[in-house]
This record gives C-alpha cells, structure tokens and sequence, in this order.
C-alpha cells in the first residue's frame, strides 16, 4: 500500500521479512570488522562480504545494479559513497566506510558504518563521531507526525554547528520491497517541510559528513564519489521502521560495533 505521496506503507509481516534481510547485512558488518588490517585489500573484503551474505541464504543487492561490479561498497578517506572495491591495500591511518545491502526473500536490508585501520588521526576520529551523532540525532527526529525536513534540518544543524559540511548529492531512500523507493530522505533542509512520516514507513538514513566543503565529483567510473577538495569523509546508515510510537532500527549491530572505537 502506498500513501497519498506515494511512499509504501507496510505491515507487521512486512517488517518481519525486512527485518530478516536487514539482520544479514548488519551481521556481514559485524563479520567484516574482525578482517580489517594493514595490507588487506577492498576486493579482499568485498569477497568476504559476498560469501558471508550467500552463506545466510540472501543475495548481495549492489552486484549487478545498474552495472555496479561488486557485492558492497567501500569508500576509502575521501571517497564520500560508492567505492568499488580493488586492488588498493588498506594502510595504517584509514578511514573506511563499508556499506552492504542484502536481499532475502524479495527484501531488504540496507546499512553502513565507518571502520578505521591501526591508529588515524584526531580529526579522523571527530569525523566519525560527529558523523554517527548526526545519524542517531536524525533517528530522534524520526517520528510519526514529524516531516523528513525535521529529520534533515535536525542532521545539518548538528554537522554545521560542529564546523563540517553535509553533503548534499546524496541522500536515504525508501527501502522494502525494492532497493529505492520514495521518498528521497535530505540530511539537510528546513523544518515542518516534506512529506509527514507514518507508521508503517520503512526508509534509511545515512548522512555523509566531509571535514572540507560539502561538494563532490563522480570519478570516471561513473560510480565512485569523492570531496572536490580532498577533505576526509564519512557516513553512517541506518535503515528504520516507523511504527506508532516511534520507531525501530533495524540494522543495530548485534555485537555493539556500530562504531569503530
């Protein structure tokens, strides 16, 4: 069922089912987190993630999208979203953000998180902080008769008041019974603006925050985003339910390692 702004409104069965995809692709992060060091590579990685998602009976949702080459995402420093996993080798210092999508039984579940490699710098590491407050703070704003602007404003608010920048080429999406589904989910925008959530929505969230300047360039091929001025970047995702008097998050790390320290 859809409402009048065209956004799906699911069931309690729904939920089950999207709740079991989304399991899957918080449990590949969990998985993930044990194999990051010096000298592996993103491809190394991606390969671990595919496995791990097969192995649980679900398909990874990025392979073959629209082309998409690989089973997860990995943006490296300041790769800002869409990373194609390779032949780079992680070094002591990294940033990283590792973000996988699985299907299971026509569902799915969506989530990214940040990891880091040996010990990175301080403004790293206030990166990362800043970057999943911002998303817990957009998640407080998630609530039925609240509007997506609320949720946006609340996230940019934050991120600007900390001296980052909100990138703004990208954004959440609905998510279900297909990868993207309206709406379109801002981490920036002015209060009591968009459409009002209900109970029923099921949508991520996953603001990406630079260090530098907010604006971005798509690499030459045609996925991998990256800073115009090189600053780091970072992002954090959830995927949540809205139900009536609040909402659930859904792609909580079993093992608490949601963040990297």
């Amino acid at each position: 069922m859809k409402n009048k702004d065209g956004i799906h409104i699911y069931d309690n069965r729904d939920l089950e089912g999207i709740k079991r995809a989304c399991d899957i692709a918080s449990e590949t992060l969990d998985m993930i987190d044990n194999l990051i060091e010096p000298g592996i590579t993103t491809l190394s990685l991606d390969k671990q993630c595919h496995d791990f998602i097969l192995s649980r009976n679900a398909t990874p949702a990025t392979l073959g999208y629209r082309g998409y080459p690989r089973s997860c995402c990995i943006s490296l420093n300041h790769v800002v979203c869409h990373g194609i996993p390779g032949d780079k080798k992680l070094k002591n210092g990294d940033i990283l953000n590792v973000d996988v999508t699985c299907i299971l039984d026509g569902w799915y579940g969506d989530t990214s998180r940040m990891f880091v490699v040996g010990d990175i710098s301080l403004k790293a590491k206030r990166l990362i902080e800043i970057t999943h407050d911002s998303l817990l703070i957009g998640i407080e704003k998630a609530l039925p008769g609240n509007t997506f602007g609320d949720i946006g404003a609340a996230i940019q608010t934050f991120v600007e008041k900390n001296k980052m920048s909100v990138v703004k080429d990208f954004c959440g999406h609905g998510i279900g019974s297909e990868f993207h589904q309206p709406p379109n989910v801002l981490h920036y925008g002015k209060k009591s603006s968009g459409p009002k959530l209900e109970p029923g929505m099921c949508f991520t969230i996953e603001p990406m925050v630079n260090i530098g300047r907010p604006e971005t360039k798509i690499l030459s091929d045609n996925w991998t985003a990256v800073t115009r001025d090189k600053s780091l970047s970072a992002q954090f995702e959830h995927t949540i339910f809205i139900n009536e008097k609040g909402n659930q998050i859904l792609t909580k790390s079993k093992k608490n390692k949601f963040l990297p320290f």
